[in-house]
């Protein structure tokens, strides 16, 4: 959220002539939050932020923190936070309902998280959102904020980055469990003059925003993960794990979706 100040000073850049993709570009704030302070600048009353009445000006890091990692990640990429009513706020985390498995994980790190322990389902056509509702949701998801996530900076607190680095795997796994997936390649070789089909696995990871990608890799060179950046003419950034070793390890701490 920004406040009065930040806002007015974005406006007069574009009052230069600037253009607002200049300005997005050299304050980190979105095009569309720009565009919408040019008819109303101040904040809504529901979206101002204010110290959390029991985490103060900064949160407490949440008790299970693998949880937690794993939830951060989940919400990186499939997540949003909205305000409710009164203080309250909707963390929403979309789900395929091809993969029943990861709702019922998703739903599992929500209520481990929330200080609530609640968590509910909202059925969509294919997909269902897992729900969490709480005034704490701004505090432990910092990175709350208008617009598209890739359209902002998006940058871990200390202690976000502590949970982190403690708990790699889980969050390496929200990630790919909401931007990732595992498939089975396949190429063809001339063998004694037949030709034979051979198989092989790999983990791939698709995310627009070049911060959550830059999170995702720090993670895998921590836990010894070999990774590529593929090649690819959309603005979304696509890293390929494929070496066997790495799938080894990836298969043995995340796993294909269930």
């Amino acid at each position: 959220m920004y406040d009065t100040s930040t806002r007015k000073r974005a406006l007069a850049l574009v009052a230069q002539g600037r253009s607002l993709n200049s300005v997005s570009k050299e304050t980190g704030i979105s095009r569309a939050a720009i565009r919408s302070w040019q008819t109303r600048i101040e904040p809504l009353p529901r979206m101002r932020q204010t110290s959390c009445s029991l985490c103060g000006p900064t949160a407490d890091p949440p008790e299970d923190r693998a949880a937690y990692s794993y939830l951060l990640g989940l919400y990186l990429g499939d997540g949003c936070i909205s305000p409710g009513m009164r203080s309250g706020y909707f963390l929403r985390i979309a789900c395929a309902n091809a993969w029943p498995g990861l709702i019922n994980a998703c739903a599992t790190a929500i209520e481990a998280v929330n200080p609530s322990g609640k968590a509910y389902r909202v059925r969509a056509v294919g997909y269902t959102s897992v729900v969490g509702y709480s005034g704490h949701w701004p505090c432990f998801f910092p990175q709350h904020g208008p617009g598209k996530k890739h359209d902002r900076r998006i940058v871990l607190a200390p202690w976000q980055q502590a949970i982190v680095n403690a708990h790699p795997w889980d969050f390496i796994r929200g990630l790919v469990h909401s931007d990732g997936c595992r498939i089975t390649n396949w190429t063809t070789r001339l063998v004694g003059g037949e030709r034979k089909r051979y198989e092989y696995p790999r983990y791939l990871f698709t995310n627009t925003s070049t911060d959550i990608v830059s999170l995702f890799t720090t993670a895998l060179d921590r836990v010894g993960v070999e990774w590529k950046s593929l090649n690819q003419s959309r603005t979304a950034v696509t890293i390929s794990v494929a070496r066997k070793a790495s799938v080894a390890l990836m298969d043995a701490h995340v796993g294909p979706k269930y």
